[in-house]
This record gives C-alpha cells, structure tokens and sequence, in this order.
C-alpha cells in the first residue's frame, strides 16, 4: 500500500485553547456564584475589634444598633421597649434563642446596655456581641 509522502509528516494534534476557554467560562461562573451565596445577618455597622472574639453559629435574631442609636430587630425598626416582646415572638416555644447584639462603634455604651437589659430579662435568651 501507498502512504502519500505529506501525510506522513503530519501529526496529530490537540488544539488546547477551547478548553481554556471553558476552565476560565467555569471558574468564572463558581467565583460569582460562591459572592451570591453569602449571606448579611445584620446592617452596615463599623464593629469594634477584639483580639479574643470567637466564631458563633448563625443565628435566628440580629439586634442592631446603628451610629445614629436606632435599634433594628432583624434590619426592622424597634424601640427599646417593645424589644422584649418582638424577641419572645420570634423565639416562640423554642426553650433557648441566641440573640446577637451588633453595635456601631460610635454608639453610646448606655444605649448597648439598655438593650442589653431588656434582652437579660427573657427566659431563655441567650447573648452574644458582634465584633470584628
């Protein structure tokens, strides 16, 4: 059998820019929707630091109180004086509730307090302060 003398030379090739294309089409896709997965529990407040802070699971209600002192129970207004009863709606027959206290560091340390009071005096709540 007769081989045609140009084909001999030629070798097969694989052409790897496609795939390149669909590895950088694919990380693109995971990186934007690993940004969309993410999740805000409170408001845009500037925590304070504090070099013994530890994680804590998610929790169900977020107590926020901006710069201007406004108190947010899950990013919806309330005063401090409903406060108690919105937290025993929300946590129900539940017989334990973390509730996270995330306050602005310019808020008046009184204000974080009274909140703080009026949180204490749920059965079965417990407290925790947000920091960065």
């Amino acid at each position: 059998m007769h081989v045609p003398e140009d084909e001999a030379d030629e070798s097969p090739e694989i052409n790897i820019v496609p795939m390149i294309d669909v590895v950088f089409a694919l990380l693109t896709f995971f990186i934007m929707a690993s940004l969309s997965l993410t999740r805000a529990q409170g408001l845009d407040v500037n925590l304070p630091e504090a070099s013994t802070a530890g994680t804590q699971t998610e929790s169900e209600i977020n107590v926020t109180i901006d710069p201007q002192g406004d108190i947010l129970l899950n990013q919806q207004p309330i005063t401090v004086e409903t406060l108690p009863a919105a937290v025993e709606s929300i946590k129900g027959d539940s017989p334990t509730a973390f509730v996270v206290i995330s306050g602005d560091v310019e808020v008046n340390y009184g204000r974080v307090i009274a909140v703080m009071d009026e949180l204490r005096a749920i059965d079965g709540v417990k407290i925790g302060v947000a920091t960065q």
